[in-house]
C-alpha cells in the first residue's frame, strides 16, 4: 500500500486556554474541515477537537502546499472565532490578546506540529492516538472514543460518516491524483 501527502497535524489554541470546550467553536472547525473537503482541497481521515487543541489525519491535495493549506485552515477557524468570542465571551477574548504590531489577537499558537506519515502502521498509530485522546485521564470527554461527539472515533466504529466529510484512509491511499 503506498501512503502519499498523509499529514498528522495539530493545532493548539494560543497559551493552552480552552477556547474549544464551547461546542460552537469546535463547529467552526467542522464547518470548515467540510468546506475544504467538498472544494476537494483536503481528504480528512481522522480528527477530533478537544478542549485546547485539535489533530487531524489528512492529505492535502498536491497541487496546494502543506503550508499554504495550513495557514489558510488556521486563519480562517482564528478569525471566526475570535470574532465570536469578541461577542460571546469577552473575557476569553481579551486572554487572546498579544498587542503585536501586525496583530492584536492571536487564537493559534505559531508553528502547528505537522508530520508527514510514510507507512501503513504509522497513519494507523496516529489514528488510534487521535481516536484515543479524549477518553484519557487527562480529559475524559466520553467513556468511549466513539461516544465523543466531535471525533472520527464513531465513524470507524459504525461506518456512518455523520459529519459528512469523512473518508477511510484505505480507501486513498493509492491515489495517484492526489
Amino acid at each position: 500500500m503506498i501512503i502519499k501527502n498523509f499529514f498528522f497535524f495539530t493545532a493548539t489554541i494560543l497559551n493552552w486556554f480552552k477556547v474549544l470546550e464551547n461546542d460552537s467553536y469546535k463547529d467552526v472547525i467542522i464547518e470548515s474541515f467540510r468546506y475544504l473537503v467538498n472544494e476537494k482541497r483536503v481528504k480528512i481521515f481522522a480528527f477530533v477537537i478537544m478542549p485546547n487543541h485539535y489533530h487531524t489525519v489528512w492529505r492535502i491535495n498536491k497541487t496546494i502546499g502543506p503550508d499554504e493549506f495550513q495557514r489558510d485552515i488556521q486563519k480562517f477557524t482564528s478569525q471566526t472565532i475570535l470574532r465570536k468570542l469578541k461577542k460571546e465571551d469577552p473575557q476569553m477574548h481579551s486572554n487572546l490578546y498579544i498587542g503585536a504590531r501586525y496583530r492584536k489577537f492571536q487564537l493559534w499558537e505559531r508553528n502547528p506540529l505537522s508530520v508527514l506519515l510514510f507507512s501503513q502502521s504509522v497513519v494507523e498509530q496516529k489514528i488510534n492516538y487521535i481516536h484515543k485522546n479524549q477518553v484519557r485521564e487527562k480529559w475524559m470527554l466520553a467513556e468511549e472514543p466513539h461516544k465523543y461527539k466531535y471525533s472520527s472515533a464513531s465513524y470507524y466504529h459504525t461506518g456512518v460518516d455523520e459529519f459528512g466529510f469523512l473518508e477511510n484512509y484505505m480507501n486513498a491511499c493509492d491515489e495517484d491524483e492526489w
